[in-house]
């Protein structure tokens, strides 16, 4: 795998949903996720590097998830099922 970025980055989960109306993403984690990461979000038409403002599960708000969650989180472009979630170091 070749290194786009300046920045490291790691895989830390996919889009499941997007929900347009709200401009927010479901992301079914294999890491942790907190309230501040710097994420980048790739796939075949999606490519952009945005900060957590705020996270969701089960719509209650949320500092942090954790592997196996699925975490909603305010997007700030559209994005796809399938869409890759890397955490930028």
């Amino acid at each position: 795998m070749s290194e786009q970025q300046a920045s490291p980055e790691e895989l830390i989960g996919e889009v499941t949903h997007y929900f347009p109306h709200v401009g927010a993403a479901v992301f079914k984690l294999n890491t942790e996720l907190k309230v501040g990461d710097t994420i980048h979000i790739a796939g075949h038409t999606t490519d952009f590097t945005q900060t957590v403002e705020s996270m969701q599960i089960d719509h209650v708000d949320v500092g942090a998830a954790g592997p196996g969650d699925d975490a909603a989180v305010l997007v700030t472009d559209k994005v796809r099922e399938g869409d890759r979630v890397y955490r930028v170091e």
